[in-house]
């Protein structure tokens, strides 16, 4: 479970990055794309980013996905792949239509995810997900030593 999570996160970066790049293409600098962030956030979350720190515990320099349950990070990586996607066929430009877009989704998301009964801001903050990369990849070295000394 611990390194679904880890992938999961990783997942996230890299869609994050694409649409990144599909926003700068089409007009939205960094700043534009962390104020989009933000607004998907707050439409999943019905939360804004200083509230969901607070409540969930969240250290101000650190992103809020690092601290998610799996779920969470799914939901945003989910909403965030439609965004590209839309952003793309629609052939979307400006911050102000990508915006709307990415709210959208993320709604979209959060409303299914609340017709099953799972509301996102209700759900336990996980474990630092750096602490767990650390964990699992001394957990791999030790085994990899565990299996050398075996091999002797």
């Amino acid at each position: 479970m611990e390194y679904e999570r880890v992938k999961a996160r990783e997942k996230l970066n890299q869609t994050e990055k694409q649409l990144s790049g599909i926003l700068y293409d089409r007009g939205v600098d960094s700043q534009g794309f962390a104020i989009i962030r933000s607004k998907g956030d707050q439409a999943l979350f019905r939360l804004n980013t200083q509230m969901l720190k607070y409540k969930m515990r969240v250290p101000e320099s650190r992103p809020i996905a690092d601290f998610l349950p799996t779920i969470s990070i799914k939901a945003k990586d989910l909403a965030a792949e439609m965004t590209g996607l839309n952003v793309q066929s629609k052939d979307l430009k400006g911050q102000s239509k990508i915006e709307k877009e990415h709210i959208d989704n993320n709604l979209a998301v959060r409303n299914m995810l609340t017709n099953r009964g799972i509301i996102p801001e209700n759900l336990p903050s996980a474990e630092d997900v750096k602490k767990l990369q650390r964990k699992l990849s001394n957990d791999e070295k030790k085994l990899l030593k565990d299996t050398r000394k075996k091999k002797k």
